[in-house]
């Protein structure tokens, strides 16, 4: 059952910040993976991802200050589009590396390894961008109770959640890694069932790619033995 109360706006001095530090390491590791692939799974420069990657994520550890623009969230946008396109291409060229078996099956197994774990960390992404207007719009309420995704602290009623000290509780990005994680394994929705028919189509278009992947890698490993 979806909540029905949206969270309170509060004042500029109780605006409570998400950390972002998990949310960068999650994009470095995107992007150091993709400069891990080999050359036939990359297209153009494999470093420029990565660049990319630093050359959005250091400003607002450097410059806190630049987390209040509000251009940040288009840029986040247009960033992990970027980062989806190279993942979908990557992919697109391991379906078809795989049936002429020219390269070595080490190779492959472990790209297909690292696209899998890319795609898990790209819709995670998407999720915690999305989810109730995003981070910046969480941030500004007391609680989250209202989204995409139905969280079980939502679910549960208010006086449980003020003694279980979790009346203000909001999700962070570990929580939509844990959906990502748990729609990549298995294919389904597990303690958070999607609300929304964005979330809806986000999460099969991920099982998607990681049935694909999975199916690949079994295929692979049959061949071998």
């Amino acid at each position: 059952m979806k909540a029905q109360h949206q969270g309170t706006i509060v004042g500029p001095k109780s605006v409570k910040r998400e950390p972002r530090w998990p949310i960068a390491i999650a994009l470095l590791a995107v992007g150091g993976l993709y400069l891990a692939l080999p050359h036939f799974l990359s297209f153009g420069p494999r470093w420029l991802l990565i660049v990319l990657v630093i050359a959005f994520q250091a400003p607002m550890f450097l410059l806190p200050e630049v987390l209040k623009s509000k251009i940040v969230p288009i840029l986040e946008h247009i960033l992990l589009g970027i980062i989806t396109c190279y993942m979908v291409i990557s992919i697109y060229l391991l379906v078809h590396a795989l049936p002429s078996q020219a390269e070595s099956a080490k190779r492959l197994l472990g790209s297909a390894i690292a696209l899998w774990i890319t795609n898990l960390i790209v819709f995670a992404n998407w999720y915690w961008l999305l989810d109730a207007g995003g981070p910046r719009q969480r941030n500004l309420r007391s609680g989250h109770t209202d989204g995409a995704l139905l969280f079980p602290q939502m679910m549960l009623p208010n006086d449980l959640r003020e003694e279980m000290h979790i009346s203000e509780w909001s999700p962070h990005f570990l929580d939509y890694l844990f959906f990502a994680f748990n729609t990549s394994t298995a294919f389904s929705p597990t303690d958070a069932p999607p609300l929304s028919r964005w979330a809806k189509l986000l999460m099969m278009i991920q099982s998607l790619i990681s049935l694909t992947i999975i199916t690949l890698l079994a295929a692979r490993a049959v061949n071998i033995f």
